[in-house]
C-alpha cells in the first residue's frame, strides 16, 4: 500500500463550493460544463455547410438533450442496477444517491432527439450524427467527476498508478478505470469524431458518425469494464453471467452501430449541395 497512490493525498473532494448551507458538487458542474461545451461545439459544427438544422434550432435542441440526459439517464439507473427503488418511489428523486445511467441517457437523449427532428421536420439520423460528436464531452467531464468523487474504482492492482480509494474495505491499490474511461469514451472518442467530421465526408453519409459512435463507446466501455469493479449490488450478476451489467448493455449498442455503419455506407453520400440546408 505504501508504494501506491492514497486517493486523500489527492486532496480531491465532491464538493467543488460550498455557500452556506448550499453544497455544489463536482458531479453537478461536471453536468453542466458537458452541456454549454457540447452546445458550443455543436455550433462549429452547424457552421460548416449543408448543416441538419441552424442556430435557433441548436438552441431549443439543448432542452430537448437536457431532458433525455437527465430523464433517461436515473430512469436507466433505476432499471438497470436500482430497480429496488420502484418499491421506494422518492428515492427516484434523489439523483446523488446511485446517479446515472449512461445507457439510459443515450436512450433518452435518441428519444428526444426523434422527437425534435420529426416536429422541426428535420432528418433525424443526420441530427444524431452532430449531436454524437458532441457527447464525448461530456462523457470526459462526467468520468472526471466520477473519479473525483472517489467512486466507481477499478479491480485491485500492482500498478504503479494504482490508487487506494477511500470506502475501499480491503484497502487494497485499484486501477483508476474512472481516469480510463474519461482516456478512452471522452479523449480518443472525441478526436476519432472529429477526425471524421472535419477531415472526411462522413457528415455526408447518414449514419456514420452516431454508428461510430454508439461502436466505439461499446467497445471501449467493455474493455475497460475488465478493469473495473462490478456495481455492489450485481456483484452476484456478474459472477453469474460472466460480465458486468456494463458490459451486457454495450451489446446492442455495438450492434447498432455496426449495422449504422454498413446501412450509410452503402447508400451514395449526397453531394452537400443536395442536402437541405435549414440556414
Amino acid at each position: 500500500m505504501d508504494s501506491h497512490i492514497a486517493f486523500a493525498s489527492l486532496g480531491l473532494s465532491p464538493i467543488a463550493i460550498s455557500i452556506g448551507p448550499l453544497d455544489i458538487r463536482w458531479y453537478s458542474l461536471a453536468y453542466i460544463a458537458g452541456i454549454i461545451a457540447g452546445w458550443w461545439y455543436l455550433l462549429r459544427l452547424l457552421a460548416q455547410p449543408a448543416a441538419p438544422m441552424n442556430r435557433a434550432q441548436a438552441d431549443d435542441l439543448v432542452f430537448y438533450t437536457t431532458l433525455g440526459v437527465i430523464l433517461g439517464g436515473r430512469l436507466g439507473y433505476v432499471i438497470f442496477y436500482g430497480p429496488e427503488m420502484i418499491l421506494h418511489p422518492l428515492q427516484i428523486f434523489k439523483l446523488w444517491d446511485g446517479g446515472m445511467s449512461f445507457h439510459g441517457g443515450a436512450a433518452g437523449v435518441s428519444l428526444a432527439l426523434i422527437l425534435f427532428a420529426r416536429r422541426r421536420g428535420l432528418e433525424w439520423l443526420r441530427v444524431h450524427d452532430y449531436v454524437a460528436c458532441t457527447v464525448p464531452i461530456g462523457l470526459f467531464f462526467g468520468r472526471l467527476a466520477n473519479f473525483v468523487n472517489g467512486e466507481l474504482w477499478g479491480k485491485p492492482t500492482n500498478v504503479p498508478w494504482a490508487i487506494v480509494f477511500p470506502g475501499s474495505r480491503d484497502g487494497l491499490a485499484r486501477h483508476p478505470s474512472q481516469l480510463y474511461e474519461a482516456g478512452l469514451e471522452g479523449l480518443v472518442l472525441f478526436a476519432v469524431l472529429a477526425s471524421l467530421f472535419w477531415f472526411t465526408n462522413a457528415r455526408h453519409r447518414p449514419g456514420i458518425l452516431v454508428g461510430v459512435f454508439l461502436l466505439g463507446y461499446g467497445l471501449t466501455r467493455f474493455f475497460v469494464e475488465f478493469f473495473r469493479e462490478p456495481d455492489a449490488q450485481l456483484v452476484g450478476f456478474a459472477a453469474r453471467t460472466g460480465l458486468h451489467m456494463g458490459q451486457w448493455l454495450t451489446v446492442p449498442m455495438i450492434a447498432a452501430g455496426i449495422y449504422l455503419i454498413v446501412a450509410a455506407w452503402r447508400r451514395l453520400a449526397q453531394p452537400a449541395g443536395q442536402i437541405n440546408d435549414p440556414h
